[in-house]
């Protein structure tokens, strides 16, 4: 059997335990759960009297679900999995790889200092040579990786995977300009009002550590980190398929956007609710089709109390996929973006539980905004002329704000 230490920064939390049938198991440490100041790992763990659940399931082949939607996928976990010489089905060894490196403050590692993970027992290809590490296919896929905003303003992508503040996102080769369209959303809904982290774009002069064909594909964007400090200082953040204890592939199922807000009226009070609501209505009005559960995130700023994160993903998906007019999740009843007015907002609340009066006004005032800074906000100019006439339209279709 093999072990992970499971901490939140330098608190002890659990453990990871590898079983025979590849399975492995959860446990939270004793002391963790008796400690009524202890810091928040999870709302899924949360118990009505405010504990933590001690009683957890062996999983196969997978962690739990919360460990599972820390790591990557796609691509990227292929590539590192076949880095680090481990099957990417087997979470438990995917996690021994990067678990001084996850999202928020979760730190797995192996006890005894190991810093590879045993051998998975499978055959893999050998290992890609260091100078090729960043040499893998970009097909279909929006790659982030963590790096180093250098004085200069130049980018640094650490081979490693190790530390840094910010997350690169680099261009598509399917979907063109998306690091300028990201961009001009991001700053487009700080005018707005939404809270959403720095954003730049940078020049693919500025890239270091980079392949000369990912260079050629356009500039990159950078976005500041909201769960490290300037002293990388890690802070704790749980996506909301952490939050509802599901793996990451069912991010568009059994959920809806009532079923966030109710968990962010109980945790966050109205400041999170008003603002999940002007998110909400930004996303409807830019056409932004992908706003599952790992794209909503809460932040535990003083490590135990919840609240809605800042704003990330902000992509009209409408610009690249015309067809796709239908919202990841369900709002007020309807999935259908062209169906967002006032009275959704309204069943919205009511079926949420929430202040119906603060809800609506927070999304009436958003769209009303939002509609008068997308004929003048600057940053808007960066977009292609012909994406920017598509979402022009999709948003003259949207009743909210009219």
């Amino acid at each position: 059997m093999s072990v992970l230490e499971v901490l939140l920064n330098e608190t002890a939390v659990g453990t990871i335990t590898h079983l025979p049938g590849d399975r492995s198991l959860f446990v939270f440490d004793e002391g963790y759960a008796q400690d009524e100041q202890r810091p928040a790992l999870s709302l899924s763990f949360k118990t009505s009297g405010g504990g933590v659940a001690t009683t957890n399931r062996p999983t196969r082949t997978r962690v739990a679900p919360f460990f599972s939607n820390l790591l990557p996928e796609g691509h990227l976990r292929r590539y590192l999995a076949r880095i680090g010489g481990v099957h990417d089905e087997r979470e438990f060894f995917l996690l021994w790889l990067l678990g001084q490196d996850l999202p928020g403050a979760v730190i797995v590692r192996p006890p005894d200092g190991m810093q590879l993970p045993p051998t998975s027992g499978d055959p893999m290809a050998a290992a890609v040579p260091p100078e090729d590490i960043l040499r893998f296919s970009l097909a279909g896929v929006q790659l982030k990786f963590s790096a180093v905003m250098e004085a200069d303003g130049g980018l640094t992508i650490p081979v490693g995977g190790m530390g840094g503040a910010w997350i690169v996102k680099l261009p598509s080769p399917r979907y063109p300009s998306v690091p300028e369209v990201e961009y001009a959303m991001m700053e487009l809904a700080r005018g707005v009002g939404i809270e959403v982290p720095e954003v730049r774009l940078v020049e693919p002069s500025r890239l270091t550590n980079v392949p000369e064909e990912v260079q050629r594909l356009g500039k990159a964007l950078a976005v500041q980190r909201f769960d490290r400090t300037p002293q990388n200082r890690h802070i704790h953040i749980e996506d909301f398929a952490q939050v509802f204890d599901v793996f990451p592939e069912r991010r568009y199922e059994n959920a809806s956007y009532e079923n966030i807000a109710s968990v962010l009226w109980a945790e966050g009070g109205l400041p999170s609710v008003t603002e999940f609501a002007r998110r909400l209505a930004f996303t409807a009005l830019i056409g932004n089709a992908d706003m599952h559960l790992k794209n909503w995130s809460i932040i535990y700023r003083d490590g135990r109390s919840a609240e809605l994160a800042p704003a990330y993903d902000f992509v009209p998906t409408i610009a690249y996929l015309p067809a796709d007019t239908r919202m990841a999740l369900s709002l007020g009843g309807s999935r259908q973006m062209h169906s967002v007015d006032v009275g959704l907002f309204q069943r919205f609340a009511n079926q949420a539980g929430l202040p119906e009066h603060p809800v609506v006004e927070a999304a009436r005032e958003t769209a009303e905004r939002t509609r008068s800074l997308w004929k003048k906000h600057p940053a808007l100019d960066v977009m292609p002329s012909e994406l920017r006439s598509m979402v022009t339209r999709h948003m003259d279709s949207v009743p909210l704000g009219k």
